[in-house]
């Protein structure tokens, strides 16, 4: 998780005049769990949050500010990203400024073309197609510049803002799923500054759930939850007249204030928060598609029941998870037919928190099922995800018997058996 977790561990135990044996006890873990930890090997951010709330502290205050690394290395990831890293960090001379001279009559961007190759791009991301987005990427960060410097004001300078904070949106969402944070925080924070200078309240805030996922990703709760809030501030919906993308984006940002929240050992506050969400979500009564500048939708009734499974996963209560998974109705495919599906990232996060539910509780045929049907139908969304390579390893040692070919072929694709 980061190089001084064990010793914040440590620390913070005997702070609390407790012994390895007393805090296992004390958080129902083994000892051996405990003595993992300390000594600095890898751990479940849920094992954490299960440590830090034995200890009556916030999860942050075990983490320290390093990223995690990320799980594996994808060949040739690195060398694919070099060129966005450079479009999104010019060196200072190549870069231009208010006192460039503006480019010719000739040379005017055409908006509605960016914002068509963005729109086409977009479509690389929930399909998986990374490396396809990586080559992509970096043209229309260097396009999005230059339209944002040809534009010095008026509407058309708006209107260039808001077609730079698609592609950096985009850009972030990318990065971030690749496990490259500071570079994609780097992206959203630009995506931010964008949408507050073209003073559009409600695309501020949705790139605010961009900037969460990375402070999540990288252990930096309070942060994430503090930024929530102040989304969720600047775009309340009032009681009688706001409109379902009003309700959709105050809910959504609500949902990573409730995240936050509960990896961070803030259970009332989480549910404050996932209130809040709830209340949105029905207020708006259906699934309701938006797409605010480079940060996708729905929001509705089921991804607010999806992400409240999440933080249950979080604190570990894997046998609610499966039994609201089997029975709940807003997470049936059923009713996504009335009410309107989540979104394919949504729903393949929600499908690896129940397979790994389903490997914690036993029915590892049911769990190497649903692995393998996520590795068929997302692989590459799959690569880029540390818990399905727990949820595999939590599989293969639960079964008594060999692993299975469906296992195997999984195993590989994660780069865990040769």
């Amino acid at each position: 998780m980061t190089a001084d977790l064990g010793d914040n561990v440590r620390r913070y135990r005997r702070m609390a005049g407790l012994s390895q044996e007393q805090l296992a006890d004390e958080a129902e873990l083994s000892t051996g769990t405990i003595q993992k930890v300390e000594q600095g090997g890898s751990v479940r951010i849920e094992t954490l949050h299960t440590i830090a709330r034995a200890l009556g502290i916030r999860t942050s205050q075990l983490l320290a500010e390093d990223p995690p690394n990320p799980q594996r290395h994808v060949p040739g990831e690195r060398l694919s990203l070099q060129a966005l890293r450079i479009a999104l960090t010019p060196p200072l001379a190549l870069t231009l400024t208010a006192d460039s001279p503006a480019p010719s009559a000739d040379e005017e961007p055409s908006l509605n073309r960016l914002r068509r190759r963005t729109q086409d791009a977009a479509l690389l991301y929930p399909a998986g197609r990374y490396e396809s987005l990586a080559a992509v990427l970096p043209g229309l960060v260097r396009d999005a510049d230059a339209a944002v410097t040809y534009y010095s004001d008026g509407e058309e300078r708006q209107h260039a803002l808001l077609a730079r904070v698609d592609v950096l949106g985009l850009t972030g969402r990318y990065l971030t799923q690749v496990r490259q944070f500071d570079i994609a925080h780097a992206a959203i924070r630009a995506a931010i500054t964008d949408a507050r200078s073209a003073q559009d309240p409600q695309v501020t805030a949705a790139q605010v759930r961009g900037l969460c996922f990375v402070l999540l990703r990288t252990g930096r709760f309070d942060e994430a939850e503090d930024a929530a809030v102040r989304a969720m501030d600047l775009v309340e919906p009032k009681l009688m007249d706001s409109e379902p993308g009003q309700y959709a984006v105050w809910g959504a940002v609500a949902m990573e204030a409730a995240a936050a929240a509960v990896r961070n050992n803030r259970p009332k506050e989480a549910k404050e928060y996932r209130r809040a969400a709830s209340v949105a979500a029905a207020a708006i009564g259906r699934q309701h598609e938006y797409d605010l500048h480079g940060i996708e939708g729905p929001f509705g009734p089921v991804t607010a029941a999806m992400k409240s499974v999440e933080d249950v996963m979080v604190i570990g209560d894997v046998r609610t998870v499966v039994r609201r998974a089997e029975n709940e109705e807003a997470l049936s495919p059923k009713t996504w037919k009335r009410t309107g599906g989540p979104s394919r990232g949504d729903r393949n996060r929600f499908a690896l928190d129940v397979t790994r539910a389903y490997a914690r509780t036993g029915d590892t045929t049911r769990a190497g099922e649903d692995l393998h049907r996520l590795y068929r139908t997302a692989p590459e969304w799959l690569l880029h995800q540390k818990a399905a390579v727990d949820a595999w390893q939590e599989i293969a040692a639960k079964r008594k018997r060999s692993l299975p070919a469906e296992m195997r072929e999984v195993g590989r694709h994660l780069g865990i058996i040769g």
